[in-house]
């Protein structure tokens, strides 16, 4: 299970203010979150995600779920609480709007959130680290890969698809859910494996239990195998080299606060429109 802490036990002592300086409005939300923080006697400082700090005790985000996501490894590793503010398109880990600062501020201070420990992935002796997903593909535009997926140490299925996702709860409604597979909540303690576009009906995809260790490796006669975490950090990889993944010691702390429509199942209905009836 996921375990959670509240607002009072979580420290706010050094509070850093995170944004991705290629963003203009990031970085004018930014300065008003500091002096909104400020004006409440809390020490603040605005950093850009390429210079984090490690003496940072509680972080805002503000940006889209990527910028979240890069922050969110980064601060795994200390058991840093992240609390996003959306300012891109999605903004499936947000907590809150730019327009809503303020408001979040002071369920803060009134200690009205929680903090949710998110399971991650690890890969590649733990050079790699995602909270959403790692992806393995084939080294080539438009080309098919064979990959082989044991699962502690037993045959799982032979894919001839176009790479496959291993996927945390929280990475289930990004690249695995376009990809077929299937929406977890948060909370579960399970990996999902997907295959990106297979070339048979019979490869869908599998959710095991988190302590399970998945290996893949690709057949010698392919190009070299590209993995990424979240999107973002990529490695090329030999030919059959094998990859392990599993679960990684690190957790993501993401903050929930008790605000309106802010449950996973209302979170599903307003941004992916989850469940509503098609009206003709």
């Amino acid at each position: 299970m996921v375990k959670s802490i509240y607002g009072d036990e979580a420290n706010l002592s050094n509070i850093g203010i995170f944004y991705n300086k290629d963003n203009t409005k990031a970085e004018y939300t930014a300065l008003a979150l500091d002096k909104i923080l400020k004006e409440k006697n809390l020490n603040s400082q605005i950093l850009t995600t390429d210079n984090f700090k490690k003496e940072v005790t509680f972080a805002f985000v503000l940006g889209g779920d990527g910028t979240i996501l890069k922050t969110a490894r980064y601060y795994s590793k200390f058991d840093v609480p992240i609390l996003g503010i959306n300012l891109g398109r999605l903004g499936f880990l947000s907590q809150a709007k730019s327009t809503q600062i303020e408001e979040a501020v002071d369920y803060l201070m009134k200690g009205c959130f929680k903090v949710e420990d998110r399971i991650m992935l690890t890969a590649l002796d733990g050079k790699m680290n995602a909270l959403n997903d790692i992806v393995i593909k084939g080294d080539g535009f438009s080309r098919t890969s064979r990959l082989y997926v044991h699962i502690n140490d037993n045959i799982v299925c032979d894919y001839l698809a176009d790479g496959i996702i291993i996927s945390t709860p929280t990475g289930s409604t990004a690249y695995t859910l376009s990809a077929g597979g299937p929406i977890l909540a948060p909370i579960l303690d399970a990996i999902v494996v997907v295959p990106i576009c297979p070339h048979t009906m019979n490869a869908r995809p599998i959710v095991i239990p988190s302590n399970e260790v998945i290996n893949v490796t690709s057949s010698q006669n392919k190009p070299l195998l590209k993995i990424s975490a979240d999107g973002q950090d990529t490695f090329s990889l030999g030919i059959n080299e094998n990859i392990q993944i599993q679960k990684s010691e690190y957790c993501a702390k993401l903050v929930l606060l008790n605000l309106e429509k802010n449950s996973f199942y209302s979170v599903l209905k307003e941004k992916l429109h989850w469940g509503l009836s098609w009206k003709g």
